[in-house]
Order: C-alpha cells, then structure tokens, then sequence
C-alpha cells in the first residue's frame, strides 16, 4: 500500500482540494473504486486523511495568518470568511460536520482557527463530516457498479 502511488496521490489532492489549490478528490477516488484493485476501505481511509490534513493545514492558517485574508495565495477571501464566522457564530462548532461541502467547507475550517475552536473539538467534527463523505460516495459508487 505505501509503495503504490495511486494511494499517494489519491493523498496529496484529497490534501490539495482541501487547502489552498482548487480540486477535487471525488473524481480520483470514483475512478480509483471504479478500477476495482484495491479495496474501498483504503482508499476512503486515505482520502479521508489527505482531506483532514488540509483542513488542519486551514486551522492553522485561520489560527495565525488571518492577517493574510485578501491575499491572492489565501484559501478564502474576506466575504467568505466573515460569512463562515456568521454561520459558526450562530450555530456553533456543530457546522464543521458540514465542512466537507463544496464552497464553504474551507471557509468553516478557517473560520473555526480564526475564532480559537480547540483542536480537540476541531477534529472530531470536522473528520466526522469528512469521513462520511467519503463513505456514501463509496457506497453509491459500490451500488452503481455491482452487478
């Protein structure tokens, strides 16, 4: 498993769609359960790891760099940050189960660093939200193509 780079790079752009850079990591990982060599439980287990390591990595941002929001390199602008600490604000730590939505997950995971959500918190929640995912992805895909 270490040593097959699909299990890499199905990491590093589950990371990737997390973080700074644009993407999505459905796609790899449809293709990857589609293909039919390694097991559905490994690869969600790795996309769920590369996909809560970027947004720790956006935990940390909003922890220490929110001084950067506006910058061109960071991951959320002004509007969506202020928008993603009104919702957090409002409904409280519970929104990071939904920080794997398309458009306002990152925001949330940075909102959640910038507002001192502790990590303890933090991390259950939001790789709850992620993990789920991930798992009815699989299990679309694993109904659609069985036979």
């Amino acid at each position: 498993m270490l040593t097959d780079p699909a299990y890499w790079s199905l990491f590093f752009l589950s990371m990737a769609a997390a973080t700074l850079l644009p993407g999505g990591s459905e796609v790899a990982l449809v293709a990857l359960l589609a293909d039919g060599t390694r097991p559905a439980w490994a690869l969600v287990a790795v996309a769920t790891l590369g996909n809560v390591l970027g947004s720790v990595i956006n935990w940390v941002l909003g922890r220490g760099l929110r001084r950067f929001v506006g910058r061109r390199w960071f991951p959320v602008t002004a509007a969506q940050l202020a928008r993603a600490e009104g919702v957090f604000t409002r409904y409280g730590a519970w929104t990071l189960l939904f920080s794997w939505v398309p458009v306002i997950g990152d925001p949330l995971t940075v909102a959640a660093g910038t507002l001192g959500v502790r990590l303890r918190i933090f991390l259950p929640l939001m790789m709850l939200g992620k993990a789920a995912r991930y798992l009815v992805l699989a299990g679309v895909v694993g109904g659609v193509l069985a036979p």
